[in-house]
């Protein structure tokens, strides 16, 4: 049978299933270079527009998990378990619970992105830390796993490079939102990593790519069946993203808040969702008997100082400066800064967290396209957050940046990211829902 690109691109714009050889054939020859980005950029936009089907998106899952090596962790005697993020502003969360975890007796073989659309990387916050390198090696990174229990790097040529490749396109083609293609990258990424269990945080709201609960709902149910047909315990919580989590957003800011977590401290919501993941992942590792049993253990581990200690030791394996995370005043700093005050008094009643995160990218935090460098030190602090009482000239956050042309482009968004009304909104827990684990 005679497959074409070009065949294969038109059957999906038509709106046609696509059989696993056609899928494998287009997301083989992507990867070694025979279909060029503008093919590629085309089927995209084409499975953005027409969707894919339960059986396109398992054989698209598959494609790209064998499109590299698929690690064998089992000599490791631990449970292999990750976490992982469908992406929001603030969300620092992995930087807190690749240690902690491991800390828990789990092996945390965290391979991560960089930021993608409006939405910060772990890859870019965590090499904020002077010296640290997250492209290790396969060699390296089992060895690192086999000293400390886990390690946060780059998605390397040998696992998982289709997903490399369309990761960087789909951010450059506009093509990030599609739950199909989100699916696919998240689950390809992670069960390349030879895991026992996974748990998946979903972001729901204005920050998130899926802004509404039901669609947030309908990615986390994708990768859920996803992981069951793989064999693996899986399960997804869908978060809360209209508002950034934490105060901090941009690389290095949000680094302190993850250490301050690590140290017992850090922002309420931020420290609550940590431990709500940390606990399924106890729970699923096999490590307590229940989520809630989870959930005390990593406080435990957190209370003790075990887990700050596990963040150390993964850092300095890595060739970080351990000085920052004893010190995170010794991260990098943004030379200005310049607050933003309530135009009136009353309460905060909703943040354009969109915007926000968009502002940061435009700060220099992110990447406004490939080839762009990220300023480890810009981004915003916020001072109020939703429900919060705000009176007129008081500081509603507080930019860091390091160009006046960026601040110009930037401050705009950030000014108008904030609605102020005469009552506070109800109050909405972090947790919208769980796809239960199968």
């Amino acid at each position: 049978m005679n497959i074409s690109a070009l065949d294969v691109i038109r059957k999906k714009r038509d709106g046609n299933e696509l059989s696993r050889a056609e899928i494998d054939f287009f997301i083989r020859g992507y990867t070694r270079g025979e279909i060029p980005d503008s093919q590629a950029a085309a089927w995209l936009m084409a499975v953005v527009l027409r969707g894919l089907t339960a059986q396109e998106t398992a054989c698209l899952t598959d494609a790209m998990l064998y499109s590299g090596e698929v690690l064998d962790l089992s000599a490791l005697p631990a449970p292999k378990v990750d976490k992982h993020s469908t992406g929001g502003v603030g969300d620092k969360t992995s930087l807190v619970l690749a240690p902690l975890a491991a800390a828990g007796g789990l092996i945390v073989p965290m391979i991560s992105g960089r930021g993608l659309g409006h939405t910060g990387g772990t890859l870019d916050k965590y090499e904020a830390i002077p010296g640290l390198s997250v492209n290790l090696p396969l060699p390296r990174f089992r060895e690192v796993l086999e000293t400390c229990g886990c390690a946060i790097v780059s998605a390397t040529a040998e696992i998982a490079p289709a997903d490399r490749k369309l990761y960087a396109l789909r951010n450059a083609t506009g093509t990030v939102e599609s739950p199909f293609l989100i699916c696919a990258s998240i689950m390809s990424k992670k069960l390349a990593e030879g895991l026992d269990a996974l748990v998946l945080d979903v972001k729901a709201g204005s920050g998130s790519f899926m802004k509404h609960d039901g669609d947030a709902m309908h990615v986390a149910r994708l990768m859920v069946e996803t992981g069951r047909r793989m064999g693996k315990k899986t399960v997804a919580l869908v978060t809360d993203m209209d508002q950034p989590l934490g105060f901090n957003v941009g690389n290095a800011l949000e680094l302190v808040e993850a250490i301050a977590v690590l140290r017992g401290g850090g922002p309420e919501d931020l420290c609550d969702l940590c431990l709500a993941l940390a606990g399924w992942m106890f729970y699923l590792g096999g490590r307590t008997s229940t989520v809630d049993l989870g959930k005390k253990l990593a406080e435990e581990l957190i209370g003790s100082g075990r887990a700050f200690d596990k963040l150390r030791q993964m850092v300095a394996l890595q060739g970080g400066d351990v000085k920052v995370v004893d010190d995170p005043s010794r991260l990098p700093k943004a030379q200005g800064k310049l607050e933003v005050a309530s135009p009136k008094t009353g309460y905060v009643t909703s943040i354009r967290c969109e915007a926000l995160g968009k502002a940061s990218v435009l700060l220099g935090g992110g990447r406004e396209s490939e080839s762009d460098a990220v300023d480890p030190a810009v981004g915003i602090v916020l001072h109020k957050k939703v429900a919060q009482p705000a009176k007129a000239g008081e500081p509603l956050c507080t930019i860091h940046y390091n160009s006046q042309a960026r601040l110009d482009r930037a401050r705009p968004l950030i000014a108008q990211s904030f609605h102020t009304g005469d009552a506070p909104p109800e109050p909405r827990s972090i947790l919208r829902g769980v796809m239960a684990v199968s």
